[in-house]
């Protein structure tokens, strides 16, 4: 098997930094050798990675790839090229796709076509509804990343808005629960109070008034009102408001039962950007204030916030067309995602060890992946390698989404991915992405 020197790095992994190597055999590490010791065997390649920073890859809890039913926008392809080009090895995808993921058919057709297309590691969620619940003891809890609960509509409408259904949903499931939050009584509220009955949209900065905090807060609360009694795995995503902040715990995930994602969408953004970004901004739950913004970014520095996902979800530009009720919701946002958390490093507001903590090893944990994201001996190879210091702009050329556009074109990043790893095997390079690559499915390690 080839053997891959990695030399000079500056590793950072488990709460720590060092100057080291990193030795990969075949798919797995090896060896990691702290200071400038040599490898206890020789080395087909050697990479002198001085000056750069040596991570686990990133692993994204939360992607809508539009695979299948919906690829004229985006497909496992197309995005597993922009993950590879962004340091993401792995991710998990939603099952708001035609067809819906909410048959075990349905899923197993998922996983078929990933092994043909996608370039990373891959996993899928179910889709819980109304109406299929009664499907729930049959999934393989060692193949699927979990079930997948909208408490609030959004694209391809999978509402669960009955509460025996979501009752049974929390007392079933047997495995994490990653859950939409937003009341739909309350979003409707809001449109009646806005809208012009003579006009048929309301302008973008409206958005964050309809879908607003005490819609968020509500659907949350409720959700982990229903965690607690069942004593059901609940994982809260695209948190977006600092109210809800005040229903999560600051300890450890192995000590939880209930955890939360940020996204960096509103990490990066407040509603100050609607004028400048418009509806290439819109997203559900929609971003907020700059208080919500910085109070979330605040959140990352303790157990409040466990993981950062992106909640990548592409569509087309003529799609986004309109204002606050007419445009989709969703951005293209992966390729961007660990640059974008580097700018929160070099701006004070975490450190380096907090973002591989939230972004890899985190999401690992929470999701008892087998064997990734962490960089140990006998795991599996998932590496980036990012310059730290490194100036660019993105352009419309550098990006890899099939809908060729980013909420994210013409911002200035300061760090810059070089390579990723994906199994031992070098998937992206300096700007080219190993098309012929393909991932392999993530294992669970549940009982």
């Amino acid at each position: 098997m080839k053997r891959t020197w990695i030399k000079n790095a500056n590793i950072v992994n488990e709460g720590k930094s060092f100057v080291g190597s990193v030795v990969i055999c075949g798919e797995v590490i090896d060896e990691i050798i702290e200071g400038n010791e040599e490898p206890s065997a020789s080395c087909e390649e050697i990479i002198d990675a001085q000056g750069y920073y040596l991570l686990p890859g990133i692993i994204d809890d939360h992607v809508h790839f539009r695979d299948p039913g919906l690829t004229h926008k985006a497909d496992m392809h197309s995005e597993s090229k922009a993950a590879a080009a962004g340091g993401v090895t792995s991710y998990m995808d939603m099952p708001n796709t035609v067809p819906q993921t909410t048959t075990i058919e349905a899923l197993n057709d998922k996983f078929a076509d990933a092994a043909t297309k996608s370039i990373v590691n891959y996993s899928f969620y179910f889709g819980a509804t109304n109406d299929n619940v009664s499907l729930l003891p049959h999934l393989d809890k060692q193949r699927i990343c979990g079930i997948k609960l909208f408490m609030g509509s959004s694209t391809g409408n999978m509402l669960v808005d009955q509460l025996d259904t979501l009752k049974y949903i929390f007392s079933h499931a047997h495995m994490l629960i990653a859950a939409h939050c937003e009341d739909q009584e309350i979003i409707q509220a809001n449109i009646d109070v806005y809208k012009n009955p003579y006009e048929d949209d309301l302008p973008i900065h409206y958005h964050p008034l309809i879908r607003d905090k005490q819609a968020c807060y509500k659907s949350s609360q409720l959700a982990i009102e229903l965690a607690k009694e069942t004593n059901a795995r609940l994982h809260i995503m695209h948190i977006s408001t600092d109210k809800e902040l005040e229903l999560l715990e600051d300890k450890p995930i192995a000590e939880k039962r209930i955890t939360a994602e940020a996204c960096v969408s509103h990490l990066f953004f407040c509603d100050k950007d609607y004028e400048r970004l418009g509806t290439r901004m819109k997203c559900n739950p929609a971003i907020k204030t700059q208080t919500d913004r910085d109070a979330l970014r605040k959140g990352l520095t303790s157990n409040l916030i466990d993981v950062i996902g992106t909640d990548h979800a592409p569509h087309l530009l003529e799609e986004k067309q309109g204002g606050a009720l007419k445009a989709v919701s969703g951005m293209p946002t992966l390729q961007f995602s660990l640059v974008s958390v580097m700018e929160l490093v070099h701006d004070g507001w975490i450190s380096i060890e907090q973002l591989v903590q939230k972004m890899c090893h985190a999401p690992a944990e929470l999701y008892q992946i087998e064997k990734r994201g962490y960089i140990r001996p006998g795991y599996q190879a998932d590496l980036v390698l990012l310059n730290p210091e490194c100036s660019w702009q993105v352009t419309n050329e550098c990006i890899w989404s099939k809908c060729k556009w980013s909420p994210m074109e013409g911002q200035t990043f300061r760090s810059k991915v070089e390579k990723t790893f994906v199994n031992g095997t070098l998937v992206y390079n300096d700007g080219v992405v190993n098309d012929q690559y393909r991932g392999q499915a993530l294992k669970f390690d549940r009982i």
